[in-house]
């Protein structure tokens, strides 16, 4: 037994707790921590915005993975801390729990509570520069791996305000380091909309110079008219309310639409708050409440009536629930959730009192609101009653399976993957071609029903959908467990021509809408089968494309022949083993979500009721519809 005392206890000084555990601080060391760094830098310039002082944020890309970012604040105080006995700008450089956020006396409102943020940065980054333009100087510090080199140094004269970071993260924290411009320009973007009167300006130097800048007068007004785009809504007035109950401000807006998805964003002091939070569950139990008690205030709900439930009211809304408060409570450093109780019920408060008002000032539009949440609460009713159906049909031992479903044999999860085919033909050929221990295959009878246009009991009547939820075994939009997936790979495998690509995106939509984390935990591949099957002499190579058709007849001296191939089902079984399924030489690419709101919008415009948005986004960006991926 391993002795245990005192020597066993360690002891991590300064900055080395981050380095050690750095998921602790940031999350994770993936693509999302990785960006992490750049939001916490940023975000301590917000707070100067917020508190009044800086007007412009640059953000720049560089060379050799280095981010730099720039304000024109105050600039971090360089003068002695008292506690420390170092500078004011190598303490917040080099302490956790070090900042101006803990009082409210330099900002009231702030994004980086904790005081960890540029001290994490610096410790997880490989080299850190500090700049910072006050009291008539530069100044000056570098860091490596969270360390000082040297003191702070006084450099030339200069009348600019502000503060430069400039960073690189460690390779030996970061496994792949590479920066995301859309990512990037998605986040900005947001904070843009959130600080109005603030310009971003965003520089990708990286290859050739790439600039962007971002700036809006009217908040999240403008923010919702954004996220309105390509979307009808049902009423005429936008839900907008602006208020401040002591020391909290509360922004809200919101709109219903024709779709049957929602979208709510939350934030605190600027902070996305992913998963939410009080001020979130305020704001639709405000909303439910108002909706309610005005419904049956109107008669609309008569007494025998149950009340709308909190989905019912929601569905179709794109709404944004923006607080900035003095001293925000997150659950984890990430803060990707508010805690703070006291929220809840003035947001609910603020939401209960004007949202009433709103449909009691907007009588048509409360008209056009209520019928639609009453469409949505029959079809609550209806589709309950088809997920059901549904559920009973389906096991994940394998009874009650598909008659069409070719399942395989292997009872290990992280083995099986199935091959989603277009008709019988191509099916034919798949389960032929097929490893019976491991892939599964199940043939699609057409074009499955387009699930932007479609109410929700009308897609679990759908017989080909409803064959797809009960092989996988996940369920289907709120019944949805991915624990219970019972295939590791979903392979979407459709012929390369419009109707192929036209069922292809059918199944994206399907499987972005209601059985997201399939798509996020990265089980959907799509399937690369060949263009072009081209013989000479006794060989036979197969091209992938035009230009690789071209590339390997430019290759051949001899006689040679060209098949394009019009579908999987001309293929033998053979051929199709060999191109499309053998793990060994097959292409998949794996469907990913890179950012979830263009991906709604992008869906929104190709897939749904107005045709206009769709053909004038297909005119912009000079692409054919067949050939959107996520």
């Amino acid at each position: 037994m391993t002795e245990y005392t005192a020597k066993e206890i360690e002891v991590l000084e300064g900055l080395e707790p981050v380095r050690k555990r750095p998921g602790m601080y940031i999350g994770t060391t993936g693509p999302e921590g990785l960006h992490h760094l750049i939001w916490e830098v940023v975000d301590n310039s917000i707070d100067e915005a917020l508190a009044g002082y800086a007007k412009n944020i640059k953000i720049r890309l560089l060379p050799d993975n280095f981010i730099e970012v720039e304000d024109d604040g105050r600039g971090i105080p360089v003068d002695i801390h008292e506690k420390t006995k170092k500078t004011a700008l190598e303490t917040v450089m080099t302490y956790l729990h070090a900042g101006g956020k803990f009082s409210n006396q330099v900002y009231k409102v702030s994004g980086g509570l904790h005081g960890v943020g540029v001290s994490v940065v610096n410790a997880l980054s490989e080299t850190l520069i500090a700049k910072v333009y006050r009291d008539g100087y530069v100044w000056f510090q570098q860091y490596k791996e969270g360390k000082p080199l040297g003191p702070v140094k006084k450099l030339e004269k200069t009348k600019k305000t502000g503060t430069v970071v400039t960073f690189k993260p460690d390779k030996k924290i970061f496994k792949e380091i590479e920066f995301d411009l859309e990512r990037i320009i998605s986040h900005i973007r947001e904070q843009a909309f959130l600080t109005p009167g603030v310009r971003f300006f965003i520089f990708d130097e990286r290859k050739n110079l790439k600039k962007y800048c971002f700036y809006f007068e009217n908040g999240i007004k403008s923010f919702i008219n954004y996220l309105l785009f390509s979307k009808k809504t049902i009423h005429k007035e936008v839900f907008y309310v602006n208020e401040k109950e002591g020391e909290n401000f509360i922004e809200l807006a919101l709109a219903y639409t024709e779709d049957n998805d929602s979208l709510e964003l939350a934030f605190t002091n600027n902070i996305k708050n992913k998963e939410g939070g009080t001020h979130l569950t305020g704001f639709r139990s405000g909303l439910t409440k108002a909706i309610n008690d005005f419904a049956r205030e109107k008669k609309f709900l008569k007494e025998k009536d149950e009340n709308f439930t909190g989905d019912d009211t929601r569905e179709g809304i794109i709404a944004i629930v923006s607080v900035k408060i003095p001293n925000p409570q997150f659950e984890g450093q990430t803060k990707s959730k508010l805690g703070n109780p006291e929220i809840r019920s003035i947001v609910e408060g603020i939401v209960y009192k004007r949202f009433k008002e709103f449909l009691e000032i907007n009588e048509t539009d409360a008209k056009y609101i209520l019928n639609k949440i009453s469409i949505s609460a029959k079809a609550r009713i209806a589709a309950k009653s088809a997920r059901e159906a549904v559920l009973k049909k389906s096991s994940i031992l394998g009874f009650g399976l598909p008659g069409k479903l070719a399942d395989c044999s292997s009872r290990k999860k992280e083995e099986r993957e199935i091959f989603i085919v277009e008709g019988d033909s191509a099916g034919g050929s798949a389960k032929q071609a097929r490893d019976r221990h491991f892939q599964a295959v199940l043939p699609l009878r057409g074009k499955i029903l387009n699930v932007e246009k479609a109410s929700l009991d009308k897609i679990l009547k759908s017989e080909e959908i409803k064959n797809l939820i009960i092989a996988l075994g996940t369920g289907f939009g709120k019944d949805f467990k991915i624990e219970n997936l019972r295939y590791s790979k979903i392979i979407i495998a459709t012929d390369a021509d419009i109707d192929g690509n036209h069922i292809k995106t059918l199944l994206l939509t399907l499987f972005y809408r209601y059985t997201r984390p399939l798509i996020e935990f990265g089980h959907i591949y799509i399937a690369q089968p060949p263009l072009y099957k081209i013989k000479f002499k006794n060989q036979v190579r197969y091209a992938y494309s035009d230009e690789e058709k071209e590339k390997i007849i430019s290759e051949i001296k001899e006689n040679f022949e060209v098949q394009r191939y019009k579908g999987l089902g001309e293929m033998s079984p053979e051929e199709l083993w060999e191109t499309t399924m053998n793990p060994e030489k097959r292409i998949l690419k794996k469907a990913t979500i890179k950012d979830a709101q263009e991906a709604e919008k992008y869906f929104t415009i190709l897939m749904g009721h107005e045709i206009e948005p769709r053909k004038k986004f297909i005119e912009l960006h000079a692409i054919q519809a067949k050939n959107l991926d996520i």
